[in-house]
């Protein structure tokens, strides 16, 4: 397997949690959202970012876990502190790990006890800034 290249949105079309805490979850995902960049939809009982989406409802999703990109190891780090400051605990700070040369990330608990990852990969380029898809 090649290391030095990474594919992206290419294998999951979204992901939703459902919360029993939604207005805990909605503080917490609006400040990472807004240090990642990702503009949200908000609907009555839902917020929906991209391809994550949060909503009120029973029963609830299981534990999971789900990283978000960063542009840069200062995204990582904002991302940290914001999610701290809304109400997410520490399930490992900024740094260094030991996936690949370069995986630079942060994990937090979310309100509903999810693990939530901010991750920057180091230098690279990418062949596109997202994908669209047009409906037909």
């Amino acid at each position: 397997m090649d290391t030095t290249q990474f594919h992206r949105g290419r294998l999951i079309d979204h992901i939703q949690l459902v919360v029993s805490d939604y207005p805990a979850c909605r503080r917490f995902y609006e400040a990472i959202m807004d240090v990642l960049g990702i503009p949200i939809l908000f609907g009555e009982n839902f917020l929906d970012a991209d391809d994550f989406v949060v909503s009120a409802g029973s029963p609830t999703t299981g534990r999971c876990h789900v990283a978000f990109q960063a542009k840069d190891q200062a995204t990582v780090d904002a991302f940290y502190a914001a999610g701290l400051k809304a109400g997410g605990r520490d399930n490992g700070p900024p740094g260094l790990r030991d996936y690949h040369p370069n995986y630079y990330a942060a994990f937090l608990i979310d309100p509903a006890g999810n693990n939530i990852e901010a991750v920057n990969h180091g230098p690279a380029r990418r062949s596109a800034e997202s994908v669209v898809i047009e409906a037909l």
